[in-house]
């Protein structure tokens, strides 16, 4: 009898993992990229079980329907707003790419690109963080903030003591920080029970709270960081509201510290940097704020001078239906004359984006790569390493930002008067699974600080050879090639 019931239960097993095979075959390509089905169909067919539990809980790498629908609306609001304001821009001067790109990224993301702006790039850490309080400080109308984490620490205490005393004038402060990564981080508690301390109005982004009714893939998270004040000075870039530290205890054992990069711009373009706060604001409480929280294209001071920039807001994750942020890069990559610099902390690229960096080499143009000499992310880090041998053999100059610390800045540069900078990373997560924000430059002024960023990069680290990567062992090579496998899963 015993034996019966062992062979029932086995014929039912194999007969679940033969439909557990062909369901995958069937469900798993659909809207997929063949990459990615690929990945999740070897980790179905070599852990049936459990990779179809995992394909379940994460194999779905687009918001709730309600959601992307309310993000639909706002982007609809914001294109008759644009008309209604009569945006304009002289466009004469622009080569044929760049209006075509311009257009691109408002068609996919809503907002225009738009003259007579500055820009001024802060890459040191506590700087960064002070400068942001100084003009807080100033603020008159409103602060609006939204940071990937959030963390109330010795490094950030002059930013919040800024937001009290924005309080205290009576100035309204609003506050919006991703659930899962500010949660995560040493004092979570301490930072927002400081935050209602304040008197700031704050909301968590994506929360996963199911027994309340707040449901989504757990790893789609927003990982926007942005800063606006009275609608006249905005701040974007690669850094968090937290000690460069990440006040980890594994990256204070290691010594580890983060290199970042932020962009304070002042202009009319202020206004586009603020719709994405108030587009978020909308989709985590409902509420579509007015003039208490907004200002106008028309009623920021524009630049007139002929350092004066072009830019565009450029907003991209899982709530969109195209890739915004990879498209935006690979027309940068493809429309390259002389010159491609990319600096990203996680570079894990796709397929597309590997062809335009090598066919940039093909074409003859200076291509390099800033990357971390170590990584905080084991398989990140290590699928990251599986591109070095493509890339040096196609002549792509890979500088190593020295340990210990983490260049984790986000920009992309192309001649020498077109850059990118923002929250995104050239990595497959950034490309699908993140809420991002990029800004898009025009202008020599804006590029030539850019191009001491990088040199300051170069200054710093060293430059990896192909004869040296050869010689890496086979034993961490073939760690590479696994993680490059279970990085395509999304």
């Amino acid at each position: 009898m015993n034996g019966d019931l062992v062979a029932f239960i086995g014929g039912i097993l194999i007969v679940a993992d033969l439909a557990i095979r062909i369901a995958a075959l069937i469900i798993v390509p659909r809207d997929r990229k063949p990459t990615a089905a690929m990945a999740w169909l070897l980790a179905i067919f070599l852990i049936p079980f459990i990779g179809i539990i995992l394909f379940l809980i994460i194999g779905n790498s687009k918001l709730p329907k309600k959601r992307r629908q309310k993000q639909a609306d706002l982007n609809r609001m914001i294109t008759e707003r644009v008309v209604a304001l009569g945006v304009t821009e002289d466009r004469s001067d622009w080569p044929a790419w760049f209006s075509s790109l311009v257009r691109q990224n408002q068609a996919l993301g809503a907002l225009p690109a738009i003259g007579g702006n500055t820009g001024r790039l802060l890459g040191v850490y506590p700087a960064s963080i002070e400068a942001m309080a100084a003009d807080i400080d100033k603020a008159a109308k409103f602060v609006n903030v939204e940071f990937y984490i959030v963390s109330f620490d010795a490094t950030t205490k002059v930013f919040f003591a800024a937001l009290e005393r924005a309080v205290n004038r009576g100035v309204p402060v609003r506050l919006l920080a991703d659930y899962v990564a500010s949660r995560r981080v040493a004092g979570n508690e301490e930072t927002f029970a400081e935050l209602d301390r304040i008197g700031v109005k704050w909301s968590y982004m994506l929360p996963v709270r199911p027994f309340k009714g707040e449901y989504q893939r757990p790893d789609l998270r927003n990982h926007r960081k942005l800063l606006v004040v009275d609608g006249l000075v905005a701040y974007m870039g690669s850094q968090n509201l937290i000690d460069r530290s990440y006040n980890s205890p594994k990256n204070l054992k290691r010594g580890l510290q983060w290199q970042e990069l932020m962009a304070r711009v002042t202009g009319p373009i202020v206004t586009a940097t603020n719709a994405v706060f108030l587009s978020d604001w909308y989709l985590e409480t409902d509420e579509l704020l007015g003039e208490e929280a907004n200002s106008t294209a028309a009623d920021v001071p524009a630049e007139t001078s002929a350092d004066s920039l072009v830019c565009q807001v450029v907003p991209s994750g899982p709530g969109y239906d195209g890739e915004n942020n990879l498209r935006q890069f690979l027309t940068l990559v493809t429309s390259a004359q002389s010159k491609v610099i990319i600096t990203s902390p996680y570079f894990v690229p796709d397929e597309a984006m590997m062809y335009a960096i090598t066919s940039a080499c093909q074409r003859g143009l200076d291509v390099q790569l800033f990357v971390s000499e170590i990584g905080d992310q084991g398989s990140v880090w290590h699928a990251q390493r599986s591109y070095y041998t493509p890339l040096l053999r196609a002549g792509v100059k890979i500088w190593l930002y020295p340990a210990p610390f983490i260049l984790h800045s986000k920009h992309l540069s192309i001649d020498e008067d077109v850059a990118v900078i923002g929250s995104s990373n050239m990595d497959i997560r950034s490309f699908a699974l993140n809420s991002e924000v990029t800004l898009l430059v025009r202008g020599h002024s804006f590029v030539a600080q850019m191009r001491e960023v990088e040199q300051g990069y170069r200054d710093a680290g060293r430059q990896l050879t192909l004869e040296e990567w050869e010689k890496e062992p086979a034993s961490a090579t073939f760690l590479d090639g696994v993680a490059r496998l279970t990085s395509a899963l999304q």
